[in-house]
């Protein structure tokens, strides 16, 4: 009979040891309740808690990277697309987390959809293209000032990853970007006649004041002629040229 009261009492003793002893990861905190009020937290390691009467949550202090569903959204010009977006949060004060929300994961998410919503709704289409970064920032920030002190949840990245556009709006805005590129191909051509005008009227002022400078890119001119053709060239000096023109007209002979 002692000896089946011994055997007991160590299966007794056993089982509250192994309700008493809580292995608590590096990456984890352990928040302590005595009859449902807060005792305080535990650090990572080896911990002892009384079986029985205390219980132990472990909340997560890592990183945890949640896809929100793809929202249609109407931005503040009236264009409605279709954003997806992602959101990294962390637990930073776990007693909060676990005190103050339910289901800070859940909470965390549903405040994000609903953030994106609000702030791209405030957006121009232009604005959500170009400063897609400025918008982050921003989610990032009214994100933080909702869940931050009151669930101690903090988000370190919210980040639109995709907007789609509908099919008309693509192809209006690949219409914008063609006569964009023909416009600058326009200017660009204009400018360079200009600066080609320009450097032939410096030209033109230097054979003006220069004869022999005509003399010499007519002989030059030759040269490129005599190489592309086959062909007979008789070369005219500037004073053949000069006495040509000099000659009288038919109708003023006789």
């Amino acid at each position: 009979m002692d000896a089946w009261i011994t055997y007991l009492i160590a299966i007794v003793v056993l089982i509250l040891v192994v309700f008493a002893v809580k292995i608590v990861k590096q990456y984890e905190r352990g928040v302590v309740l005595r009859f449902g009020r807060l005792v305080g937290t535990r650090s990572p390691g080896f911990n002892v808690i009384l079986p029985l009467i205390d219980r132990m949550t472990k909340v997560s202090l890592r990183i945890v990277t949640t896809v929100l569903e793809p929202q249609e959204v109407i931005t503040r010009d009236n264009v409605t697309v279709k954003v997806d977006a992602v959101v990294y949060f962390m637990v930073i004060d776990p007693v909060k987390a676990m005190i103050n929300v339910e289901s800070y994961q859940e909470a965390i998410i549903q405040l994000a959809l609903t953030t994106l919503r609000s702030v791209l709704g405030q957006s121009d289409l232009d604005e959500l293209l170009a400063h897609r970064d400025e918008i982050n920032l921003r989610l990032r920030q009214i994100i933080d000032e909702q869940s931050e002190e009151p669930w101690g949840v903090r988000a370190t990245l919210v980040e639109v990853k995709d907007v789609l556009l509908p099919e008309a709006m693509q192809r209006a805005m690949a219409r914008q970007a063609e006569s964009e590129r023909e416009k600058r191909a326009k200017i660009i051509h204009a400018e360079g006649e200009k600066a080609a005008a320009g450097t032939l009227a410096e030209a033109a002022k230097i054979i003006h004041n220069q004869p022999a400078a005509l003399q010499l890119r007519y002989l030059q001119t030759l040269v490129e002629i005599s190489g592309e053709k086959n062909s007979t060239i008789i070369p005219l000096t500037l004073d053949i040229v000069n006495a040509l023109s000099n000659l009288p007209k038919p109708s003023q002979i006789g």
